[in-house]
């Protein structure tokens, strides 16, 4: 090999005999970049100062320094068997030596041969490489990936501890395309050295100029349009100068900052947890695959996957038979170098998302000689990722798809030398695809490359350049020298030559194409081209292996000791204590004696999560990403369950792999541009046919491993941590309903391979509705049957050492009776089947309870399907007819419910079935302190959403209580207990009454807060306070000031029921100094006798007390608007009143030794007399308005 690589040297070397390099365009000073007579690169800038940036910053340590050679400090041999653990041992080894002065811990370096790793292999420190002693499968180093997992091989992780600061905003002006000066309002806070993120937000103005607010408009549901920071950039840099007036940044920016659109600002970063200097080389990774299924992507998907990275590489690495990527860098990552690698044999379908070579959503990353075959997306930079990004003299062969940007205005992409035969550069714009891609590239660059189409295109606020393209150019992108060879031959090394002030020794890799385009050769050049054609052309791969000829590692074992001769051992494995058994325990689901509950998220709740129930999803893969939103580790979940104080994960499958489908269509697509994240399905892909969604068909018989092996992994976990997996075992709305969810579904016939007899094509009611229950739960159908049977007891096998598994049919199910009894029937078949859960209808419910085969496999009865309704009627939609929930709903009305009609439910079934457990997941609605989700737990419900009571053993003594039915009224308060072992009740007001006669054991009393579950008050000595209320310290001033006034002018401020101003009111009272309790009131004292106002309100009037002296008549006068009530407290009088318009007179006879009140109504004139010759008449009067001097509304006339 070594030989003919050397005669393909000499060969090509003759060809500068010949060669006479002269390109027959040039160009010319007004080019964005004007190359000179000395093939020098002149920048032109555009009218707004933008520019082509400066791409020579990618790689590791910016392409500054070449990667070094790193001593070895420990050699691991090939071994027998599984070699994950012994390599990770050398990898941990050598991670906790000191860091020598050069940055490096050292170098694992592995023999030549094939090592089997069942695992994946975590690189989490800085300055550790992983070495092999070559990179051909054929006498090299191999790290055979085995087992269905469809993650990474090698993981180069750091940690995300990122940290900012407070904003610091750019100044309001244009900063330009490839700035590295940025204007700042005030710098006082920066200095050289400071780490930094610029921001520029993707806000409503920018999306609207570029149409992208607008995507997928026509959708019934859009997920393909922009929106106001989804698109934001955050490119970081390094200060390396600081003025009064701005800063200057190590690497320049790949977008302008246009305060039109929002400008920029900066966040000053530290992040201490990111690693440096780590590096894989020299290497073979291979992964196993079913070789009867060449589509097969049971397998590992990436080879090498980098985040939380800076100044790191890979070189000399191939990657075989993966399904994903030889290598992706992800968005944490940065500086990060891959050369001289190649993608070989991918095994998976042929979609988006797989296949993709060579990726980057990293910044500053530099991939150069790299190769692929049969690739999908070969050499790719992700969605709205910030530059620059780097691709040098790379070569994919035969895609199926592109190279350059996936989408999302990404920008800083430079393109440099690059060959896709067969395919596609795109820097174009890609509409809809990719849930949105619109623009895909920004102030990127095509330079001197080969493939069938360039699409390049000038995007709004933004430019794209491509210049001697060997294509067919697609786009208004501003082309140039097409179709010839230019000079420099690489851009990026020109730029970088011109940054360091000399050539980089990279620059002898560059393979030139030296031979000549004339169309006059002589006739020797014509022979030596003739004899030249007898052999292929030059292709990267060969060239690859020409650089790693020429310039060679030294692979020796450099006295490295062996593992087991250094004096270090691994920490040892820390015993793990796993939880009680999950099981029912006086009517409640209970590990040990621990109630399970469901959480509230008040406390604890974590931002972002995913799921049913925000709490993490088992089944949602996006190929090479983990963590919130894209590939959930099932630890990862079960952590967070456990913060936010919650025991339950339900899971159930999706409703279609892909998101395509999201749009509700029932058309089959128009090819594989599948979207992600991925539903895995429970069923594996045959590589067979082609599905609705465009990927091979499912085969029913065979299980998806890396599905099921989520779900285990999970439920390993829970037995761990006291959690526990409710598993839907179907997904109803597959089969009725909305027709979209039917149509990617493994079961319908169009989708698998396995002739199931549901007919094809699927008749859609109107278009859009399907109606395949009944066919669905037809078990007389024998082929029905057996997959129904196989899919259950999957189902169920899977856990078979486990416990912490709640197993139920479907939280939609609203099948027949006879489907429900064959699923208990098979999940009871099975051995240690955990426990069971009846979901279904009330009648189906109902008989199989009282069905005293089946009711004996029923561990807890799911009140989910049917409700009392607030009235006390019932709402129970009936089983097994074709109708989905909403449907039902939509027939009956399911009216409202009340925390007694949910109450009754849970104790109806709680008091019926003493031995079983009962959850509701039924109607509910939002009330005051939680007190819908307490009504079902001191009903005696389990995994209510309660918050954990972290004080205090709440759920550990409930677990021994039942519900006190005499001391429960459904109004104030709800009570569980048992004699002398304790009492919870929950109390609608602020006190609770409870009688424990009988009862001689002495309690301490707690009182909790029913929201977050702390502790508010201890042994009666506070007061419990429900309600809060949000007034402002100047709203506060403003009533006291009003209070302490009022003696002096009577008015009392509005006081509504509840409010915070009467609340306020009688604690200002509580402050009043003794000698206030009394004030004096302003008495309107004259010969008739006095008139005295008490008291004035805003909305309610006045009342005053009238004293009148004996035989005196006062009043004599009627009011327009006026009412008043007179009401005689002492004395004997008489009230007259007469109507002024009709004449009509009564009179009324009023005594203190009887109280009566006598309304003066408007438009009557009255009086009232004192008829006693002796006695004061004493009335109290109010009226409905406070008297005003200016407006008084009183004519006298006698009555």
């Amino acid at each position: 090999m070594k030989h003919n690589l050397c005669r393909t040297l000499l060969l090509f070397a003759g060809v500068f005999l010949f060669a006479t390099i002269d390109a027959h365009f040039k160009t010319t000073p007004q080019s964005p970049v004007h190359i000179t007579e000395t093939d020098e690169l002149v920048y032109k800038s555009y009218p707004n100062g933008d520019r082509i940036p400066d791409f020579s910053f990618c790689g590791y340590r910016q392409s500054e320094y070449p990667i070094p050679w790193v001593d070895a400090k420990v050699y691991v041999p090939v071994v027998d068997g599984d070699a994950t653990g012994l390599i990770q041992q050398a990898l941990n080894y050598v991670a906790s030596l000191p860091m020598e002065p050069d940055g490096f811990r050292g170098a694992v370096q592995l023999a030549p041969g094939n090592y089997e790793l069942k695992g994946k292999l975590l690189m989490r420190a800085d300055g550790v490489v992983l070495r092999g002693s070559g990179c051909h499968k054929n006498g090299g180093t191999v790290l055979r990936a085995l087992g269905p997992m469809k993650d990474e091989l090698i993981r180069v992780l750091g940690y995300n501890n990122a940290k900012t600061e407070d904003t610091i905003h750019i100044a309001g002006q244009y900063v330009p395309v490839n700035a590295t000066v940025i204007p700042l309002k005030q710098t006082a806070t920066l200095k050289v050295g400071d780490k930094i993120r610029i921001v520029r937000p993707s806000t409503a103005g920018w999306l609207s100029v570029l149409g992208t607010d607008r995507l997928g408009n026509e959708q019934e549901y859009n997920f393909s349009k922009w929106t106001p920071g989804r698109h934001d950039m955050v490119w970081e840099r390094t200060v390396v100068a600081v003025t009064s007036e701005s800063i200057t940044i190590d690497v320049p920016l790949t977008m302008s900052l246009d305060p039109k659109y929002g400008g920029g600002y900066i966040l000053p970063l530290s992040w201490t947890g990111r690693i440096n200097n780590v590096g894989i080389e020299n290497l073979c990774c291979d992964s196993e695959y079913d070789h009867t299924n060449l589509k097969d992507e049971n397998h590992r998907w990436q080879a090498i996957t980098f985040n939380h990275v800076k100044d790191g590489w890979v070189r000399r690495v191939e990657a075989h038979h993966f399904a994903g990527s030889a290598v992706m860098v992800l968005e944490g990552a940065m500086q990060v170098t891959v050369e001289d690698c190649k993608f070989l044999y991918p095994v998976s379908e042929i979609a988006n998302h797989r296949r993709y070579a060579f990726h980057t959503l990293g910044q500053l990353t530099l991939f150069q000689r790299c190769y692929s075959e049969e690739g999908y997306r070969d050499f790719t930079v992700g969605v709205a990722v910030p530059g620059p990004n780097a691709f040098v003299q790379c070569h994919s062969e035969r895609p199926y798809s592109f190279s350059g940007s996936t989408g999302g205005f990404s920008n800083g992409i430079l393109m440099d030398k690059i060959t896709v035969s067969g395919g596609i550069i795109q820097l174009g714009y890609r509409d809809m695809a990719d849930q949105g891609a619109g623009w895909v590239a920004a102030n990127s660059m095509c330079w001197q490359g080969r493939a069938s189409q360039t699409h390049c295109v000038t995007p709004p606020t933004a430019h794209n350049w491509a210049y001697g393209m060997w294509t067919q150019p697609f786009g208004n992108g501003h082309y140039e020298l097409s179709h010839t060879f230019v000079k420099p031959e690489s851009f990026f090394y020109a730029q970088l030559a011109a940054r360091m002030g000399k050539s980089s020794m990279e620059e002898k890799k560059i393979f030139v194409y030296t031979t000549d385009e004339t169309t006059k050769p002589t006739p020797e050049y014509a022979h030596w081209m003739s004899v030249q054609s007898l052999k292929p052309d030059m292709r990267m791969d060969v060239w690859i292996d020409s650089m790693i000829v020429k310039y060679p590692l030294e692979i020796t074992q450099n006295n490295a000791p062996l593992l087991n001769e250094v004096n270090w051992r691994p920490e040892k494995e820390k015993h793990v204590v796993m939880a009680e058994p999950l099981q029912v325990k006086n009517g409640w689901i209970v590990r040990g004696n621990h109630i399970l509950i469901n959480g509230t998220y008040f406390r604890k709740n974590i931002p972002g999560t995913t799921g049913w129930q925000g709490k993490g999803s088992l089944s949602q893969f996006v190929p090479g990403r983990t963590g919130t939103g894209y590939t959930e580790e099932p630890d990862s979940v079960a952590q967070v369950l456990l913060l936010s104080g919650a025991h339950v994960l339900h899971h159930r499958t999706g409703l279609w792999y892909e998101r395509r489908r999201n749009d509700h269509e029932r058309n089959m697509h128009a090819d594989a541009e599948v979207w992600a994240p991925f539903n895995e399905m429970p069923y594996s892909r045959s590589g067979q046919g082609e599905a609705q969604d465009r990927l091979s068909k499912y085969d029913l018989n065979k299980f998806n491993p890396w599905y099921w092996n989520r779900l285990k992994r999970f439920v390993d976990v829970a037995d761990r941590d006291g959690l526990v997996l409710l598993h839907d075992h179907y997904n109803q709305h597959n089969i009725i309903e909305e027709g979209a969810h039917w149509c990617d579904y493994p079961w319908r016939s169009a989708n698998n391979i396995n002739q199931l007899g549901f007919a094809e094509k699927t008749v859609f009611s109107g278009d859009k509705r399907v109606y395949m229950a009944e066919q669905f739960y037809d078990i007389t159908r024998p082929v029905i049957r057996e997959y129904h049977s196989k899919f259950i007891r999957q189902s169920v096998n899977v856990f078979h050492d486990n416990n912490g598994v709640v197993h139920s049919i479907g939280l939609e199910y609203t099948g027949p009776l006879n489907f429900m009894n064959f699923w208990l029937e098979e999940v009871n078949a099975c051995d240690n089947h955990q426990l069971v859960a009846l979901t279904a209808t009330k009648d189906v419910q109902d008989s199989v309870l009282k069905d005293k085969k089946h009711t004996s496999m029923v561990d807890v009865i799911d009140i989910r399907q049917w409700h009392y309704r607030a009235d006390g009627t019932l709402y129970e939609p009936q089983g097994g007819v074709s109708l989905a929930l909403r449907q039902h709903a939509r027939l009956i009305d399911p009216g409202t419910v009340s925390c007694a009609s949910v109450y009754r439910a849970v104790r109806e079934y709680r008091c019926k079935y003493p031995d079983k457990a009962v959850v509701y997941n039924g109607s509910t609605i939002r009330v005051p302190r939680n007190a819908m989700n307490w009504a079902i737990f001191m009903a005696g419900g389990s995994f209510a959403k309660i918050p954990p009571i972290d004080e205090l053993p709440v759920y550990e003594k409930a677990s021994s209580f039942s519900p006190i039915d005499r001391q429960t009224d459904m109004d104030t308060q709800w009570v569980m207990g048992a004699v002398g072992k304790g009492y919870l009740g929950y109390c609608v007001k602020n006190e609770i009454n409870l009688d424990l006669m009988g009862d001689r054991e002495t309690y301490k009393v707690f009182w909790i807060d029913p929201d977050k579950g702390t502790v508010i008050k201890e042994d009666g000595k506070y007061c419990c306070v429900p309600v809060t209320h949000k007034v402002t310290l100047g709203e506060i001033v403003d009533l006291l000031q009003q209070f302490k006034e009022q003696p002096t002018t009577l008015m009392m401020p509005k006081m509504p029921e509840g409010s915070f101003a009467k609340k306020l009111y009688s604690l200002y009272l509580t402050y009043l100094p003794t000698e206030k309790f009394k004030y004096a009131l302003k008495m309107n004292v004259d010969d008739r006798g006095s008139f005295t106002e008490l008291v004035h309100t805003q909305d309610c009037g006045q009342v005053s007390i009238n004293i009148s002296r004996p035989g005196i008549t006062k009043g004599q006068h009627w009011h327009n608007s006026k009412w008043e009530l007179f009401i005689v407290v002492a004395g004997h009088g008489l009230i007259q009143e007469r109507n002024i318009n009709t004449g009509e007179k009564v009179e009324f006879e009023v005594s203190g030794d009887k109280i009566e009140a006598i309304h003066m109504i408007p438009g009557w004139t009255h009086n009232i007399i004192n008829l006693s010759e002796t006695e004061n008449l004493v009335t109290v009067m109010t009226c409905n308005e406070i008297f005003n001097p200016e407006r008084p509304d009183t004519f006298f006339e006698i009555v």
